[in-house]
């Protein structure tokens, strides 16, 4: 185990990691390492990870794209759970339980892909005591992300009472959450996947209605929609997200996250003057430490759900597979990785 010696024996422990490297030929390749300590970027905390999870972001890094990681070789991970090994601050000693999401983790820090990963200590929160390190890391930043999502749609006004939620990309990480919290609190979800297999699998988390994602792309050119939601949580962007704002109630909200289905859309301002409506922006990335742990202590107790049902388990030799399936939009709930 690492210590605080910083001798020569320390530094050249070795542990795995997923490495991403860019070949001569351009392809990016993704392999099992053995890197050093020493090899890890400066910071305040060393924490031997224990687990970590997938997300899309991780799977833009995996392949390349250099709006999320800019040099190669690199390690993603854009999530991580673990202990402390080395603390040089007095918030965090050897032994804490702490969780580690977003900021420039597994972007251009190597990240939770590593049995190791050295941050500073401003990105780095104790483990909530009703929440266990795995627990937290199926949540990840999926997790966190739909937790925000919920939260400002509460804060916009929206009750359980205030009719159906609309949830997109239900079926993946941040949707699959967002359809079980939803349930949880109260709400009505009517789930959007383009998986038509998977509609029990959405029942199973507590949608009440299952409709295809070809649906809510109908009528695009249309510059209002009947009003149906009263609020909804968008995860692909594209012109999905302003179809649902078209459709939402007068006073509704919209909580936008994602960008799978693209960055751009077309849209009018119609539905703004007309039914009041609102367009929220969502970022789990860079908010202040102290919303991050608001947020996990609300997803450790009054928000807690069991999600056992939506999460799949493997290892970091595992990963490339699953990178591969999320980036052809197969990935259904949420991959836990186990890095021992």
């Amino acid at each position: 185990m690492p210590n605080a010696s910083g001798n020569d024996e320390e530094i050249r422990m070795t542990f795995t990691a997923l490495q991403v490297t860019e070949p001569s030929q351009g392809r990016f390749q993704m392999d099992l390492v053995q890197r050093t300590l020493d090899e890890l970027p400066a910071g305040e905390v060393l924490i031997r990870v224990r687990y970590s999870s997938l997300n899309f972001k991780d799977a833009l890094s995996a392949s390349g794209n250099r709006g999320v990681t800019r040099s190669y070789p690199h390690t993603p991970g854009i999530d991580a759970a673990g202990v402390v090994e080395q603390s040089s601050v007095a918030e965090f000693s050897a032994g804490d339980e702490v969780i580690v999401t977003g900021y420039d983790l597994g972007m251009n820090t190597a990240g939770g892909f590593g049995q190791y990963i050295r941050v500073p200590a401003v990105w780095v929160i104790k483990r909530p005591r009703e929440l266990s390190l795995r627990e937290s890391m199926i949540l990840g930043t999926a997790g966190l992300t739909a937790a925000l999502c919920v939260d400002k749609l509460e804060q916009a006004g929206l009750a359980p009472d205030a009719g159906p939620v609309l949830v997109t990309g239900a079926t993946g990480g941040v949707g699959s959450i967002a359809v079980a919290l939803l349930a949880r609190l109260g709400y009505a979800v009517t789930a959007v996947t383009g998986k038509a297999d998977r509609a029990g699998f959405l029942r199973s988390l507590g949608a009440t209605e299952v409709i295809d994602r070809q649906g809510l792309q109908a009528g695009g050119e249309r510059p209002l929609l009947k009003e149906q939601w009263a609020g909804a949580v968008d995860t692909v962007g594209g012109d999905i997200l302003f179809n649902a704002v078209k459709g939402l109630r007068r006073g509704g909200s919209l909580a936008c996250c994602g960008l799978t289905a693209g960055t751009e859309f077309q849209g009018n301002v119609l539905p703004f003057i007309l039914r009041g409506v609102n367009l929220l922006g969502v970022d789990s990335v860079e908010i202040p430490l102290v919303v991050k742990a608001s947020m996990w202590d609300k997803l450790s107790v009054q928000w807690k759900i069991d999600l056992s049902a939506l999460v799949r388990e493997v290892s970091l030799g595992e990963l490339a597979g699953e990178i591969e399936r999320i980036l052809q939009g197969q990935q259904v709930g949420r991959v836990l990785v186990d890095l021992g």
